[in-house]
């Protein structure tokens, strides 16, 4: 019973291996004796693959092995070079200095002189970059650019003839900004339009063309307008300058800067009047209306009471009475009233001088107002001006003083023209009201006459 069971057992334990034989796992066996012959079989392959991976595992090994040693090799081949060019880089680093103090002593003197001279090659390079006249002769600095190279090296030399044309290019310098001439450039206008015209260059100070001051930018070398010219009397001295050929010509420069220096932007940034007066804003509007209604005003009355004073100037002369004038029209209520008695002759003079005064000094009270009002109107537009510009602070900070100085002048324009409303309206006012009173006068001296006349009679 046992000897069965154990044949059994080791029938399934055979086909179990034949199962997971990837060689024979698809054949079949009929008896046991060829399931034996199939484990056999299988067995064999195994052992012939086992030694074919051996063999080249052992062959992977020589190689690597091989390789190993001729990596050694290598390594020890390098060092031997690298302690090689050591030798050679310190014997060559003794040679440079050897040939560094030789240099040194035979250079002497001159190497102090060549110091001098990049110093002076810079300073040379920079004056010229910045200046006018390399828009009329451009790449002047290109020289000295590689002069400055070559004086920075420590295997060339500058020959005679470089450091005599650093010296030519300084006298020529010195020479060229005493000079006014003119000569062909392409000028950028405000508009971006690029024109070849005559430029004039004024020194080392301006350029100048048709009239505009013009600015050199020695980045691109180009020449352009300014964007906003100073005053009229200085841009037609400019074009009167180009249109002169000999002689001394009238003409502004500014010798802070070609570019625009600060003298020059001082008048460029400065307003013009209307600009200022721009400032002013809706309260100076309103103060310049009023203003020049109070001058028109004033003149009104004044030619009108300058016709009544001609009229009662030739009614004085007149014996007859006219009713064109106030005065007529006085001694007309005398004329009217022969049998009167003096008082009511006297009241009725005096009714007729007291209707006269209102045509007479007819404007004179608005005047008067105007004249108080502007210089509040004025104060105003001071305190609102100022209230935004206080209020600008608080939003952005006080970190730009000239943004800060340019909101509290404009706010003072409107005290400036509050003033200058005022000023001229009182004079005017004290000019009309003159002429008024001499009318009045007159009127009043000649009624007081024909009431003492007709007492007397």
């Amino acid at each position: 019973m046992k000897k069965r069971i154990f044949k059994r057992g080791l029938t399934l334990v055979a086909a179990g291996l034949l199962v997971m034989s990837p060689a024979y796992g698809e054949e079949k066996a009929a008896s046991l004796d060829e399931l034996l012959k199939l484990i056999k079989n299988a067995q064999v392959g195994e052992t012939k693959d086992e030694r074919a991976r051996l063999a080249e595992f052992n062959q992977a090994k020589s190689n690597q092995q091989s390789l190993l040693n001729k990596a050694k090799a290598t390594k020890v081949a390098e060092e031997k070079r690298s302690e090689r060019l050591e030798a050679e880089y310190a014997e060559n680093d003794r040679k440079i200095a050897t040939l560094q103090e030789q240099l040194d002593k035979r250079l002497g003197s001159l190497k102090e002189l060549f110091g001098h001279l990049t110093s002076t090659a810079g300073d040379t390079r920079a004056q010229l970059g910045q200046s006018i006249v390399s828009a009329q002769y451009p790449g002047r600095t290109d020289f000295l650019d590689e002069l400055i190279i070559k004086m920075n090296s420590n295997t060339k030399l500058p020959s005679l003839a470089e450091i005599e044309r650093v010296w030519y290019e300084i006298n020529h310098e010195m020479v060229e900004s005493g000079k006014v001439v003119k000569f062909p450039a392409t000028v950028t206008k405000v508009n971006g339009d690029q024109v070849s015209q005559e430029v004039v260059r004024i020194g080392v100070f301006n350029l100048v063309s048709d009239g505009a001051y013009l600015e050199f930018n020695p980045k691109n070398g180009s020449v352009s307008e300014l964007a906003r010219q100073p005053a009229g009397e200085f841009t037609s001295a400019a074009a009167d300058l180009q249109g002169a050929t000999d002689g001394f010509t009238r003409a502004g420069i500014d010798p802070t800067g070609p570019s625009g220096g600060s003298f020059l932007a001082a008048l460029i940034n400065s307003p013009s009047i209307v600009e200022r007066w721009h400032q002013g804003g809706l309260v100076g509007y309103i103060i310049t209306a009023v203003g020049v209604f109070a001058v028109l005003l004033a003149l009104f009355r004044f030619f009108v009471l300058a016709g009544i004073s001609s009229k009662v100037s030739k009614q004085l002369k007149s014996d007859t009475a006219n009713t064109d004038n106030p005065l007529g029209r006085v001694i007309k209520v005398y004329e009217d009233n022969p049998d009167v008695d003096p008082e009511t002759l006297e009241l009725k003079l005096h009714e007729a001088v007291i209707k006269e005064g209102p045509a007479i000094e007819s404007g004179l009270n608005l005047l008067k107002i105007i004249a108080a009002v502007a210089p509040l109107l004025g104060l105003l537009g001071t305190v609102t001006g100022m209230i935004i510009t206080f209020q600008a602070i608080t939003i952005f900070g006080a970190g730009d003083p000239k943004a800060m100085a340019g909101g509290i002048s404009g706010a003072l324009v409107t005290t400036v023209l509050g003033l200058c409303v005022a000023i001229p309206t009182v004079l005017l006012h004290t000019l009309v009201n003159g002429r008024a009173q001499r009318v009045l006068h007159i009127l009043e001296e000649q009624s007081a006459g024909i009431i003492a006349q007709k007492a007397e009679g």
